[in-house]
């Protein structure tokens, strides 16, 4: 008897199944009818992958991209995994017992340097030595708080884009009548998402800490340290390795107090951002022609063409506004961290001062990870002016001690703005010119209302004093005064 050939249906069912199981290739077959799309259908378009194992990974992922919305959760979670994929590349080296100890001492030692420092007490958060994937872990939630409103402008901008293009015949037949403007927008969050987790996760092999973006990155106020991280730079320098983890331990623990003890901060940073993305425009001619040629259910592909600057160069006042104060937020507290480092670890460390040169130059020239966000999200975490504002902070603390210094953190209507960055030398000689303008106008308001008051308080007196004098008169008694005529 000969054996009947298995049905389309059947075939990619199998191939499932091999991929991911018999319950879930079950699921994934299920999901993929009821989305609308015919898999006996799905290889027969041109240009799609005919290799089984590429089949099937391409339709788990439409099966994920068409399944009900679930407000982008399915789409961080791959671009989690996308994350922390990336954080293994080249290896990522477990957190021993060692590591783990050696970073808590280096914390605490450095808190009991920056008492010496700054007036801002310790952070009292947890310290933590992670590896690079468990960076990933604490610091994601906060990439896609930054990001998410971009790619929500991204999608939109892709969906509106192909829903306007007409399909080729055999493609609509294996969409099955599926929404190709909804079904772009899915694939767009979701490419856009899995972008943000490869810089994530490409970053997390270059941080040292949870801090060294100048975004609070961490939800809770706490310490972290990537010993494997820690290790590699410093076997570059010529400054011994304690010494680097010292001086990287105390960068990390003023940024902590200064995000602990300063409650407007995180909001200011992350609301800037916000406020950029809520005005982001999508380049649609741009965004056209890089995905005019590509498989869009090829997730390489789309992810390829997304990251190849498709936003509108033109900033609208608002998204000015919100980089002017990003960007001087981000240099302030940069060269807050950066002098109270400085004081802080100058009686202990002989190579500090190399080792803040470095820094300084690291911070400021970026690394891979730093470009791809300033091309996904449009935005530079580059503190630029930390140079200034260091010479600012340095100028207040020797001036008038570290308390002012340190008080000028108290509400973001007293931190110095972006004028003061530009002449850090004048910026108490402006302060004190400008309080004695407030003091003027507060004295002359002062003997305007005392003079009021004194002018009302006479005032009454010599009316009181009339009626006292003419009471009886007709006009007191309610009466009109009589002409000397009428009364004869």
């Amino acid at each position: 008897m000969t054996e009947q050939t298995p049905s389309g249906r059947e075939e990619w069912r199998r191939m499932l199944e091999q991929m991911l199981g018999p319950e879930a290739a079950e699921e994934a077959m299920h999901a993929l009818e009821a989305s609308g799309v015919d898999p006996e259908q799905f290889a027969s378009v041109a240009g799609m992958p005919q290799n089984p194992q590429q089949m099937a990974a391409a339709m788990s992922q439409m099966r994920q991209i068409l399944s009900a919305d679930d407000g982008g959760a399915s789409d961080w979670r791959i671009a989690h995994d996308v994350a922390r994929q990336a954080a293994h590349t080249g290896g990522d080296p477990s957190v021993s017992a060692a590591d783990a100890a050696k970073t808590r001492s280096v914390l605490s030692v450095a808190d009991l340097w920056l008492d010496a420092a700054t007036e801002l007490p310790p952070s009292g958060g947890k310290q933590y030595a992670a590896s690079r994937a468990e960076w990933v872990e604490r610091t994601l939630p906060t990439w896609r708080t930054v990001a998410e409103p971009i790619a929500t402008s991204v999608a939109d901008a892709l969906a509106t884009m192909m829903s306007a293009e007409e399909l080729p015949e055999e493609a609509s037949a294996m969409l099955g009548g599926v929404d190709i403007g909804a079904m772009m927008r899915r694939l767009g969050a979701l490419s856009f998402a899995m972008q943000v987790g490869q810089a994530a996760g490409t970053l997390s092999r270059e941080v040292f800490g949870g801090t060294d973006t100048g975004l609070p990155l961490l939800p809770e106020p706490s310490l972290l340290l990537v010993p494997a991280n820690l290790r590699e730079f410093a076997a570059d320098l010529d400054a011994p390795e304690d010494e680097v983890w010292h001086f990287l331990a105390v960068r990390e623990a003023a940024h902590a107090r200064l995000f602990a003890h300063v409650p407007w901060l995180r909001g200011h940073l992350l609301g800037a951002v916000e406020q950029y993305a809520r005005g982001i425009e999508i380049d649609l001619a741009h965004l056209e022609e890089q995905v005019r040629s590509i498989d869009p259910t090829d997730m390489d592909q789309l992810r390829s063409a997304l990251s190849g600057g498709i936003f509108a160069a033109q900033h609208t006042p608002s998204q000015e506004q919100a980089l002017s104060r990003l960007e001087t937020a981000l240099a302030l507290v940069e060269g807050w961290v950066e002098e109270v480092t400085a004081n802080a670890v100058a009686p202990h460390l002989p190579h500090h001062v190399p080792l803040r040169e470095m820094l300084r130059r690291r911070r400021a020239a970026g690394g891979p990870a730093e470009d791809t966000f300033h091309t996904l999200v449009g935005l530079e975490l580059r503190p630029r002016r930390a140079r200034d504002a260091a010479s600012l902070w340095a100028l207040v603390a020797r001036e008038q001690g570290l308390q002012a210094r340190d008080a000028l953190w108290s509400h973001p209507d007293v931190i110095p703005n972006a004028a003061d960055l530009d002449s850090p030398a004048g910026f108490l000689a402006r302060r004190a010119l400008a309080a004695q303008e407030d003091h003027d106008v507060d004295a002359a308001l002062a003997a305007m209302l005392d003079g009021e008051l004194g002018y009302e308080a006479g005032a009454a007196e010599n009316d009181g004093g009339g009626r006292e004098g003419t009471e009886g008169s007709p006009e007191d008694r309610g009466g009109a005064s009589e002409p000397d005529g009428d009364r004869d």
